[in-house]
């Protein structure tokens, strides 16, 4: 029963006037309503009529037996089938933190598991000047790596952007697709990490400067009109020359130091702002279009500053590397998730006083580690209480020049 299940929302999932009913949606001013869509629905296929208590065993049945990608996508074409459907599915899901599982779009602006981190890696393509995070320890020979985010390098007069997405064929700010963007000062020692959403539970500024960024067809109702700055990534001028890793110092506006003390939460967003929660399409890559880039001017004013009395914001370091006298270089222990030795490779830490009351334990969990493993091939593992978007912000700060810093 189970496979027919899965085999009928496969095909379901498939249908062109789906897809074409889909298409009409984004070119629309205002979202139509979706009663006739989970109509259509109902009608094509009798699995949505089921009682609610049959519904919620096969759908936990599923969610239990689907625990990786690309098989983990029958989860996401549960909640397309209706409005039923996907309030179940939703409510069975669980977040990052809870599960480790990475599902829906939304899970990768929620925190990390705890415990062991999410492994990653990132492909670098020097001719487009793109960046792909992909879900899994390495890459694959078929090429089946469930993609997460994208993000494309985009150089400018005074500064560099990193222009990041849920595909790889549109990187435009009036895109639904798009989620935040990197931004670096002109010699390539600061950065500041914008996100297209506000955290929940954190009072961070929007870019001082409001903007209409969407042409008169591309204006949506529910698309977000500015960047709000949730951190920022420096790395301190090397003077001196001295030999040594870079350093990194990491300011997490939106995560309060409270989050990593005992019984401490971290922001968890339930939804995205544009419609794609409300799509449900599992997290992919389409392909055959060029890039689209946003030519929005770059002059802003970013002063993110938290109002009298709001929390302390989460601040990472980089964890002491030893120097090996034998190999005549600086180590970190990656335990195999890195093989070559490069500048770019660093572990992050949490950078907390003695008034924070944060066990010994906890500062010393790694939190985000990244290093090289190939030509143009990273490993990146992040866990609580980043996200998979702010890990990939920071971890793309690596691949701005710094000779200020080396």
């Amino acid at each position: 029963m189970i496979q027919e299940l899965k085999d009928g929302i496969g095909n379901m999932s498939k249908r062109g006037d789906q897809s074409k009913l889909w298409r009409s949606r984004t070119r629309s001013h205002v979202a139509p309503d979706e009663a006739p869509l989970e109509s259509q629905l109902s009608e094509q296929s009798p699995w949505a009529n089921l009682p609610p208590e049959l519904l919620l065993d096969i759908i936990q049945r599923v969610e239990e037996s689907e625990t990786a990608w690309p098989a983990r996508a029958v989860v996401v074409f549960c909640a397309a089938v209706c409005r039923s459907w996907r309030e179940i599915t939703k409510e069975i899901v669980k977040t990052p933190e809870q599960c480790g599982r990475l599902t829906f779009p939304i899970s990768l602006k929620q925190p990390g598991p705890r415990e062991s981190p999410i492994q990653c890696y990132i492909r670098r393509d020097r001719t487009s000047s793109t960046f792909l995070l992909f879900y899994g320890l390495v890459p694959s020979e078929g090429e089946s790596d469930k993609l997460l985010l994208a993000a494309r390098k985009v150089r400018r007069a005074t500064c560099t952007d990193f222009v990041i997405s849920l595909v790889a064929d549109d990187f435009s700010r009036a895109s639904n697709t798009y989620v935040g963007k990197l931004r670096s000062n002109f010699l390539g020692t600061k950065f500041t990490v914008y996100d297209s959403q506000s955290p929940c539970d954190s009072r961070i500024q929007s870019t001082a400067r409001p903007r209409r960024r969407f042409h008169s067809k591309q204006v949506s109702p529910r698309l977000p009109a500015c960047n709000y700055i949730i951190g920022t990534v420096t790395y301190e001028l090397n003077v001196l020359r001295t030999r040594g890793p870079r350093r990194m110092h990491c300011i997490l506006h939106s995560i309060p130091v409270s989050a990593i003390q005992e019984g401490g939460t971290a922001p968890t967003p339930s939804a995205l702002p544009q419609s794609l929660d409300e799509q449900l399409s599992p997290l992919h890559s389409s392909k055959g279009k060029e890039p689209i880039v946003d030519t929005i001017s770059p002059s802003i004013r970013a002063t993110p500053v938290f109002s009298p009395g709001s929390r302390e914001p989460l601040a990472l370091k980089n964890k002491a590397p030893r120097w090996h006298e034998q190999l005549q270089c600086w180590c970190l222990n990656f335990k195999g998730r890195v093989t070559v030795a490069s500048v770019k490779n660093f572990q992050l830490v949490a950078a907390v006083e003695p008034s924070h009351n944060v066990s010994p334990e906890e500062q010393e969990k790694v939190i985000l580690q990244f290093g090289k493993i190939g030509k143009d091939i990273f490993t990146m593992d992040y866990r609580y209480p980043l996200s998979a978007f702010q890990a990939f912000a920071i971890s793309l700060s690596c691949f701005d020049t710094k000779p200020a810093c080396e």
